[in-house]
């Protein structure tokens, strides 16, 4: 997408070169308290520690792994809702974490989420119309409001609704249409960048794949880019250009959706394929589950060194001793988080 120099409505300097958004040593905790035989003990439930990733201009990285890796937190920080531990975050240039409340509130004319729960997330006591324009009540002047029910049918239209939908409440429409009804209600500022935290995961498969091409259609004609949050590995590979894989508050792996999918050099990645369900029965019989065994790892008490070494088949002691470090070992811009990490995986670990 084309960018104009000059300031953007957020007040930011328009950064035409470089990374859309670049997140460095992004660190979120949250202290507990927990009781025990001897008295209450504080803790630490440690949600996202360490996390770094860029995202381009027109790109969507895909976010994946396990419930309670960190993903969500990940969006709700990046979106302010909540407030970081360490680490910045740079949209075109500016830190979003030394960001004025007023400046936060501007921000979000180009930052914009698709939540999880359709349902949640719309007002019930609202019509569509009413949920749809609301962004232009928090942000004046952006619509006049002679011109708003235009522009609400517009943007119902563009996500596969009817103007007429305008009038009716969310529970008179389907999950996944509740889902086009929040995507409009996101596109309505014209955000650059659009999270989406796991946003067809309550949906039935074949609204799934309905939702997501949607979205690539979006990008497409409007040049968005995406942050996609999900824990199903086949989904996430139909929109994503380059996929991150979390575990335990922490990066493992990151590359492009081929190498991720085909060449997976992270053990616990490899495990994580080899669980998606392959259609094929001949790619069934040749593919190999990896169970994974051992202790789970708790965010409260993670494991010293590399956090899944308790449940890796290749852990030796360097593994409790070093934490591994996301690099490219190999040289072919596919760094992982892991001592052993290889660069020719087992077939039993690809999607077919």
């Amino acid at each position: 997408m084309t960018i104009d120099s000059g300031e953007s409505a957020s007040g930011m300097q328009e950064q035409p070169e470089g990374p859309l958004l670049s997140v460095k040593d992004l660190v979120k905790h949250y202290p507990i308290e927990r009781k025990g035989f001897l008295g209450a003990r504080r803790g630490t439930i440690k949600a996202v520690d360490g996390v770094s990733f860029d995202l381009h201009r027109g790109e969507t990285l895909g976010l994946v792994g396990e419930t309670g890796c960190g993903k969500s937190t990940i969006a709700r920080t990046l979106m302010r809702l909540e407030e970081p531990t360490g680490g910045a975050a740079y949209f075109k240039g500016r830190d979003l974490f030394t960001l004025s409340k007023a400046s936060v509130q501007a921000l979000r004319r180009e930052i914009q989420m698709v939540f999880q729960d359709p349902f949640a997330s719309l007002n019930p006591r609202m019509e569509v119309g009413q949920i749809v324009a609301e962004p232009w009540v928090v942000h004046p002047g952006i619509v006049p409001k002679e011109e708003q029910g235009a522009k609400v049918s517009a943007l119902l239209e563009r996500v596969g609704l009817q103007p007429t939908d305008a009038r009716r409440y969310p529970h008179e429409f389907s999950g996944g249409q509740r889902q086009r009804i929040g995507i409009a209600r996101a596109l309505a500022l014209q955000p650059e960048l659009i999270i989406c935290d796991e946003p067809v995961s309550a949906l039935d498969v074949s609204v799934q794949a309905q939702v997501i091409n949607l979205l690539a259609e979006l990008q497409a004609d409007l040049g968005l880019s995406y942050i996609f949050i999900a824990h199903d590995l086949a989904v996430v590979r139909q929109i994503s250009d380059r996929v991150a894989v979390m575990h335990l508050g922490r990066i493992v792996e990151v590359g492009d959706e081929e190498e991720i999918y085909v060449r997976p050099t992270h053990p616990y990645t490899q495990a994580l394929l080899s669980a998606v369900p392959v259609p094929n029965p001949v790619g069934r019989k040749e593919r190999k589950r990896i169970v994974l065994e051992g202790e789970l790892p708790s965010p409260v008490d993670p494991p010293s060194g590399c956090t899944f070494r308790t449940r890796c088949w290749k852990a030796e002691p360097v593994c409790s001793q070093d934490r591994p470090q996301l690099i490219d070992r190999f040289d072919h811009g596919h760094p992982s988080a892991c001592h052993f990490a290889e660069l020719q995986a087992s077939p039993a670990a690809g999607i077919a």
